[in-house]
């Protein structure tokens, strides 16, 4: 049985979007850059030639990978609005810290901590997954320290 990636309606839509971007701009441009180092001659000490090469591979490889996400997907909806789930934007208290972060709630595919979107395979994202408004909860990080959050809101 193959692997069923879950996304958001908007994760979806990135995908599309940076799979159209591929094909319709970066793979033509890559073409390019390869036909004016193959212009240049000798491509055993060409480095303009091993580069394009490189993108191309770097190029196909991700059209590749988004094409088996979008055969292999499933849209994650967040009907109940009081518990927290994949596609939900949740306000949570670092208790120890006491500071105040929102996260985005996604599939693996849409992880991004830096961006505020946090999987639902992470440890936080484990923790909190079915929670409600107002619940303490205590995981342990990947760098296994103890943490303690308490959410504040759960949003959309």
């Amino acid at each position: 049985m193959e692997q069923k990636f879950e996304l958001t309606v908007q994760g979806h839509k990135d995908l599309v979007d940076e799979l159209e971007h591929l094909k319709s701009v970066d793979r033509p441009a890559n073409i390019e850059a390869i036909k004016e180092a193959r212009a240049q001659g000798d491509l055993s000490e060409n480095a303009d030639y091993d580069a394009a090469r490189e993108e191309q591979r770097r190029i196909e490889g991700r059209i590749a990978e988004i094409e088996g996400i979008l055969k292999n997907y499933v849209l994650i909806s967040s009907d109940a609005t009081d518990i927290v789930s994949i596609g939900k934007k949740v306000r949570i208290l670092y208790t120890k810290l006491n500071k105040e972060f929102t996260y985005d709630v996604v599939g693996t595919i849409e992880a991004d901590p830096f961006n505020g979107k946090i999987s639902n395979t992470s440890p936080l994202g484990k923790a909190i997954i079915g929670k409600r408004k107002d619940e303490v909860i205590n995981f342990t990080t990947e760098s296994g320290k103890n943490q303690e959050v308490k959410i504040l809101e759960i949003l959309q």
